[in-house]
């Protein structure tokens, strides 16, 4: 089954993410998230998609963040 995340992490200031938002995407590893100006996307297997982004979210609080905005949607079964 294939899934994909959609979040942002605030606070954000475009054009200078801040270091919450880039351990978030630091801890996306080894996906490799697609990164926008106001938010940001990973696809992956449902279980890739989801332990990332429990990763993803505890390290984006650890550094700082206030609030994680998260929607998962799955692509197809399988």
């Amino acid at each position: 089954m294939l899934a994909r995340a959609e979040f942002t992490v605030e606070p954000f200031e475009e054009g200078n993410p801040g270091p919450h938002v880039q351990a978030a995407i630091d801890a996306l590893a080894p996906l490799d998230p697609d990164i926008g100006p106001f938010g940001n996307a990973v696809e992956g297997s449902l279980d890739e998609v989801f332990s990332a982004m429990v990763n993803s979210i505890r390290a984006a609080m650890e550094a700082g963040a206030t609030r994680v905005s998260l929607n998962m949607t799955v692509l197809h079964g399988g």
